[in-house]
């Protein structure tokens, strides 16, 4: 037996594969392919959804992806989905739906009271009202009402993935116009793919009728190997360069969506038109939809959207409609608000020319339309369950706009259409306005009593426009923030170009004149998952690990997160804990030597005739004056002067330099030399080629570290090896590049061979260094080590305000006679003050001072701050603490005395010299 509403004849729905599904609690029965809103139509629902603000009743306006009401949510906890369009969701059985933003039900909603207070919430009401006397009064309920579904919980157990296609064309759209032009390029032997997000392919073909050339396309599309049809497919972004963006949807068991990035020659955009509302009094009842909608349903999936049928047009586009409703047994009347319409075939169609529909009664759903005769004013009551509307059609130019491509408004078809084109890109058939002998009469608003809707979605009705008019918020940007015009889940399909013209209306302007605001990606809301895709968990970043990790683990090890990469922290001995180990670790360091692991720190190589130069506008200091064989300690800013990072960069020929990073920012820095190289300095012979994953890079550090290396075998002449300089040879037999470089104060040999080689290297250092207590160490202990002789950390002892003069590093700059990165912004009058925050050392008597601890300017809780603490540790080769801290006018300030206070402790100290070991630096040069 067939639902209440199926025909019982026709469409494209498989009548021999009924499906079960159940909507707000409730079964109902479908058919493969039915959508979700065709079936609730066939069974008779007509009240779907409640709208957004005034929670008033709404039901299914459209057919496809511009419908603004019938949102629903699928599935609960983590495979929830919320704000689907019931038009885009293919049925299948054991679907479970339900109303969105209605309690307990859009039968029954308690929250539509809210309509008795819509006087108060018009356009721009949540910039007015609930600021007396204090917002927070209304802060939680109005969060708590806010937002249509229930965001999931728990973790998505669906999987999605990404892919990437080449093609001469991509062409979006598989209706007439669309299957017509993969059908031409994929005849010429072009690599074409075809994208469309409907489950079959057609368009209006699937209830206009035209069966014949539909199936003979698809069959001659489906025969060419160069074609690649992909439907189900919405291509939802289009950038630069013809990339674009697709979100497929995978029915089959596996991945749930999939990702595309496409790169496409031309493309062709065949997306086709959307139908405008008409915009009169309760034109959002149930029962309002669309002229094209209710052909739709009739043509495609064998629903009879109503018995007693008013279309209400200003074109010539609903004729057809009017025809296919009457053909499948309903009674049509026909109202066009043009004096002078298109003769109507069907005798049985009542027609009223140069009438309007004025009102929808009714209110869970129409009953009936009162038409007003425009020329005399006369009004009369029609009964009536479905008003069918038509003010025209406008191009889906969404993605055309987005690739940059400019529009402009065509009179004849009342919409704007695609203007000049910036990248290879053509819109064809009713995307580029061809819409045949179409006569059209604007019509943008018919004046009522009631509301009267222009964005469904929002509930935007033209009283909130003729507001935002009144209140000067004309330009379309304000228009659409002040009133949330287009900012629904349909994002203005079917509200815009009605918006816009109303705001002509009420200033004077043509729609051009108006103009419309930028489209953005995405066409269709995108789950996060999608755009995730495999990328989650510990693959959203995966996890690098030091080419000699297993020595570490088998050496008890405490491993962490440090920017990506698995590094040990310490190395426990037996009931020892982590911060015992580094003390240990660093007394090692000191007193004996050390082997710390510093495979991540950044390298990368910088070659060419003109690389010294381009290195000179890169650093604070010189580097085209280095001499091969030498390395020099250095600064990076961005634009504004601020330190990004430093590090010591060597020369190891006359065009070939070695740049250190600090291992955070390895890959950030290698990005920025580079996009500095292709988008101003394009004239330089220069290639940043990064390195830092083929090295292993071992520290030897501490007073025995040069007895050690000697030990393990070396062709470089170590007597002759001064600090600040590198050399390449042989370490242990093995090749390797020795810079001689210190971040603990002591002497130290960085030790680099190939990344394959790490184990052989560290085993020959570890049997050299048994005879000198050689000490593996982490990374907490070169903490503190590096904090004792006043090295900074960039990103710890430096924030996002950060100058070389504020840690003490103006020396170079000075010196410098060529420009480099933020030169300029070092002399504003802001960097020059003498009160910025300076780096300081801080001495605390036996308290530890806590990392982010504020300096009190005035002794006062709460009250002024003159800076805080960057690093502090425990010193065990002094006996006491030591740090550093960022202190407004710091140098100036040596021997005062600070108050500082975190988390309810008050704490002193005073301010002293940042370095606490070896102020000459004679034990790292020995």
């Amino acid at each position: 037996m067939n639902p209440p509403s199926r025909l019982s004849t026709g469409g494209k729905i498989d009548r021999a594969r009924p499906l079960l599904f159940r909507f707000n609690g409730r079964s109902y029965t479908g058919y493969s392919g039915d959508t979700l809103a065709s079936a609730l139509l066939a069974n008779g629902l007509r009240l779907i959804a409640r709208s957004f603000k005034y929670h008033r009743p709404r039901g299914i306006v459209a057919a496809g992806p511009d419908e603004p009401n019938a949102l629903v949510q699928l599935g609960t906890g983590g495979a929830a989905e919320p704000n689907l369009k019931a038009t885009e969701i293919e049925l299948f059985d054991g679907l479970e739906a339900r109303s969105v933003n209605c309690w307990p039900g859009p039968t029954f909603d308690l929250r539509a009271i809210n309509q008795l207070f819509s006087p108060l919430l018009t356009a721009g009401f949540y910039y007015k009202t609930f600021m007396w006397p204090d917002w927070h009064l209304f802060e939680g309920p109005i969060r708590r009402a806010a937002g249509l579904g229930v965001a999931p919980e728990g973790r998505d157990p669906d999987r999605y993935v990404h892919a990437h296609a080449h093609c001469d064309v991509l062409v979006v759209g598989g209706g007439p116009a669309g299957l017509a032009a993969a059908l031409e390029a994929g005849r010429e032997g072009k690599r074409v793919v075809l994208a469309e997000a409907d489950f079959l392919l057609g368009g209006s073909s699937l209830w206009r009728g035209d069966e014949g050339f539909l199936a003979g396309a698809e069959a001659a599309l489906r025969a060419l190997p160069n074609v690649s049809i992909l439907t189900r497919t919405n291509v939802f972004g289009y950038y630069d360069h013809n990339g674009l963006v697709a979100i497929e949807r995978l029915p089959d068991r596996g991945p749930r969506q999939r990702l595309w990035k496409l790169r496409a020659t031309h493309v062709v955009l065949a997306t086709g038109a959307s139908e405008r509302p008409l915009v009169f009094s309760g034109n959002d009842r149930p029962g309002v939809m669309l002229a094209s909608a209710a052909q739709a349903y009739v043509g495609r999936w064998g629903v009879l959207p109503g018995k007693r049928a008013v279309i209400f047009a200003n074109n010539d586009g609903a004729y057809e409609a009017a025809s296919a409703l009457r053909q499948a047994g309903a009674q049509v009347t026909f109202v066009d608000s043009r004096a002078t319409p298109l003769a109507v075939r069907d005798q049985e169609i009542e027609l009223l020319a140069g009438h309007v529909v004025c009102e929808v009664k009714g209110h869970r759903r129409v009953k009936a339309a009162r038409i007003r005769n425009l020329a005399t004013g006369a009004e009369t009551e029609l009964p009536c369950d479905l008003v069918a509307m038509s003010g025209g059609w406008s191009p889906v130019v969404h993605l055309y706009s987005q690739s940059g491509g400019t529009l402009r408004f065509d009179d004849s078809i009342q919409s704007f259409v695609a203007d000049r084109a910036v990248q290879s890109v053509t819109t064809v058939g009713a995307a580029a306005g061809d819409f045949g002998q179409l006569r059209i009469e604007p019509l943008w608003q018919v004046q009522g009593r009631r509301k009267m809707f222009v964005d469904f979605a929002n509930d935007v009705t033209a009283g909130d426009i003729a507001i935002a008019a009144a209140e000067n918020y004309v330009s379309v940007e304000h228009l659409k923030r002040y009133t949330t015009l287009g900012m629904g889940v349909d994002q203005g399909k079917t509200s815009n170009v009605n918006g816009l013209a109303i705001m002509g209306e009420q200033t004077g302007r043509t729609p051009e004149r108006v103009g419309t605001t930028r489209f953005r990606p995405p066409y269709t809301p995108v789950t996060f998952g999608a755009i995730a895709g495999p990328l989650v968990g510990t693959l959203y970043r995966p996890y690098k690990y030091l080419p000699a990790h297993d020595w570490h683990v088998a050496r008890g090890a405490v491993l962490e997160d440090y920017s990506g990469w698995v590094r040990p922290t310490a190395y426990l001995r037996p009931g020892e804990s982590w911060e015992a180990a580094a003390q240990r670790e660093a007394v090692a360091a000191r007193e004996h030597a050390a082997l710390f692991d510093g495979s991540p720190l950044g390298k990368i190589e910088v070659i060419g005739k003109d690389a010294g130069t381009f290195l000179d506008r890169i650093y604070v200091g010189n580097a085209s004056s280095l001499k091969v064989g030498h390395a020099r300690y250095g600064l990076m800013l961005n634009e504004n002067g601020i330190i990004v990072d430093d590090g010591v960069f060597a020369r190891l020929g006359e065009g070939r330099y070695l740049v250190h990073t600090t291992s955070a920012a390895a890959d950030r820095i290698a990005v920025t030399l580079e996009e500095w190289l292709q988008c101003e300095w394009a004239d330089l012979d220069v290639v940043v080629l990064p390195v830092t994953s083929q090295w292993a890079t071992i520290t030897l550090s501490g007073p025995s570290a040069a007895a050690i290396l000697g030990r393990a075998g070396t062709d470089i002449d170590l007597a002759a090896f001064a600090h600040m300089t590198v050399r390449e040879g042989h370490v242990a037999g093995l090749p390797a590049r020795v810079l001689r470089a210190s971040f603990t104060g002591e002497v130290s040999y960085e030790i680099s061979v190939a990344a394959g080689e790490a184990i052989a290297l560290i085993d020959a250092l570890a049997r050299a260094g048994r005879p000198y207590h050689l000490t593996p160490i982490g990374v907490e202990a070169l903490m503190i080590l590096r904090t004792e002789k006043g090295y900074i950390h960039v990103g710890v002892d430096t924030d996002g305000t950060t100058l070389p003069d504020d840690v003490g590093m103006a020396g170079p700059i000075a010196k410098k006679a060529s420009d480099f990165i933020g030169r300029r912004s070092l002399l504003r009058a802001d960097a020059v003050r003498h009160d910025r925050l300076q780096l300081v050392g801080l001495s605390s008597g036996t308290r530890l001072l806590p990392v982010g601890a504020h300096v009190l300017r005035d002794g006062q809780v709460p009250g002024a701050i003159d800076g805080y603490v960057t690093s502090s540790y425990q010193s065990p080769s002094l006996g006491h603490p030591v740090a550093l801290a960022l202190v407004r006018a710091g140098r100036s300030r040596q021997g005062e005395r600070l108050s500082l206070y975190d988390m309810g402790t008050r704490f002193d100290a005073t301010i002293v010299e940042p370095v606490f070991i070896d102020k000459a630096g004679e034990r790292l040069r020995a």
